[in-house]
């Protein structure tokens, strides 16, 4: 399918041209042809009036000067030709370059005055024929059919260079057509450029909204999405306010509720009672934290966002080297220094930092991270030289979001929250083998 409007209304104008260059070309041809008729038929008459003019009657026999006035009926290579036939059809008069010429025409001598017609010889030769009868010669009563002959041929190489100059200057002609048309549509769709480079200034975040330098018909459509960038913004805002809080509010019942299970723990009585509540604190904790990062690491609809992986990959490889200093990982990066990612910042640390943080934790000493360019968008790998996950453990790990490590309810969020992140901007995750014997994440981003 054709993406570009451009192409595709440029391929709609050339298809439009090309076929009424198509319909066009026949009609001039007919037209031309017609004319061209016209003009033979004119010419022979002319010829034909030379004749008249030229015959004499005397005593009923007909008498025809020896050098008439028109030389090609005088010469004999001459391609015009010229008969007289009496009434009975009975040739009297012939020019001189009909003798090497076998006409096998008989006039019929019917009222009509003169005729114009076209007739083909034995030997597949054609003539245009003219036809005139007369009645009165000298001023004399007379009953003759004079006619004049010119060969089909040259009419016919007329056509053909007609043709072929018609079909050069039909294409010459579409040539330029189609260059004006190129530029003309060029020039018209600049608006809509205009318009989609504004766009991906926004998408980029370095544009606030939408100019109003616009042509009128594409005004209500760029005021309507400033609106929407404008509500988008404003219920971001008021979202991540409430959350912030929300926070806050859960932070207060929580921090007395961790008091109460502390005291209660003192008591040997009420230690199991502690241990519970201690227990139900922790994982309400984790479960605020994890609505709430899930919550606000959605990607905008408009902003497309770009970030470059390398330096978020070297912090949080440095602060991990700190937390697994015992462990002394070796860490490859297999992408180039301008790597980007179409993720925000936040998610993107969110998500590398818990891939990495699993890695870490379950590689035995090395870690690769590596980005590759596909067809259908980017990949980005995360493996370790681990012990790897069993084939029959991996669904149940991308679907719910758990590590085979934990073993309590609500350790697995750092994977659940990747999860989400990743399923907010339209990508996938896999898990699979890894050629180091680990475990090997890929999260594939989409194209466009």
């Amino acid at each position: 399918m054709i993406r570009s409007l451009r192409v595709r209304l440029m391929l709609a104008a050339t298809l439009l041209a090309v076929l009424f260059m198509l319909a066009l070309l026949p009609a001039m041809q007919g037209a031309f042809s017609l004319a061209l008729q016209d003009s033979i038929e004119q010419r022979l008459a002319s010829d034909v009036t030379t004749l008249i003019s030229a015959a004499r009657v005397n005593n009923n026999r007909l008498q025809m000067p020896a050098q008439l006035p028109d030389e090609r009926f005088n010469l004999t290579d001459s391609r015009l030709l010229g008969y007289i036939y009496d009434r009975e059809g009975h040739l009297v008069w012939r020019s001189k370059a009909t003798q090497e010429e076998k006409i096998n025409y008989k006039p019929r001598y019917d009222g009509r005055g003169n005729e114009f017609a076209r007739i083909r010889e034995t030997n597949g030769e054609e003539f245009f024929v003219y036809d005139v009868e007369v009645k009165l010669l000298g001023g004399q009563s007379a009953a003759f059919s004079i006619v004049a002959l010119q060969p089909v041929r040259e009419y016919e190489i007329t056509v053909e260079g007609l043709r072929e100059n018609l079909y050069l200057g039909f294409g010459a002609a579409l040539l330029v057509l189609l260059a004006l048309l190129w530029i003309g549509l060029t020039w018209g769709l600049q608006a809509l450029r205009r318009l989609s480079q504004e766009l991906d200034q926004i998408e980029s975040g370095t544009r606030e909204s939408l100019s109003e330098q616009h042509p009128r018909e594409l005004l209500r459509l760029t005021g309507s999405l400033n609106r929407l960038l404008h509500s988008e913004r404003e219920q971001r805002s008021r979202y991540r306010d409430s959350l912030d809080d929300l926070a806050h509010s859960l932070k207060t019942p929580l921090t007395v509720l961790q008091g109460v299970s502390e005291d209660m723990a003192q008591k040997p009585q009420e230690r199991d009672q502690a241990w519970v509540l201690q227990t139900q604190i922790e994982r309400m904790s984790q479960q605020i934290s994890y609505q709430l990062q899930r919550a606000s690491l959605r990607k905008s609809g408009l902003v497309r966002h770009q970030v470059r992986l390398r330096p978020v990959l070297q912090s949080l490889c440095d602060t991990l080297d700190k937390v697994y200093r015992d462990k002394q990982v070796r860490v490859a990066f297999d992408l180039s220094d301008q790597c980007y990612m179409p993720i925000e910042q936040g998610a993107l640390l969110e998500m590398m930092g818990n891939l990495l943080e699993n890695a870490y934790r379950l590689c035995l000493a090395e870690v690769r991270i590596s980005v590759r360019e596909t067809l259908g968008g980017i990949e980005l790998c995360v493996e370790d030289d681990g012990p790897g996950v069993p084939p029959d453990q991996r669904a149940r790990i991308l679907q719910r979001g758990e590590r085979l490590d934990r073993q309590h309810p609500g350790q697995g969020i750092g994977l659940a929250v990747v999860k989400d992140i990743i399923e907010s901007y339209s990508a996938k995750l896999t898990l699979g083998n890894s050629p180091m014997g680990g475990a090997a994440f890929r999260v594939h981003f989409p194209g466009g």
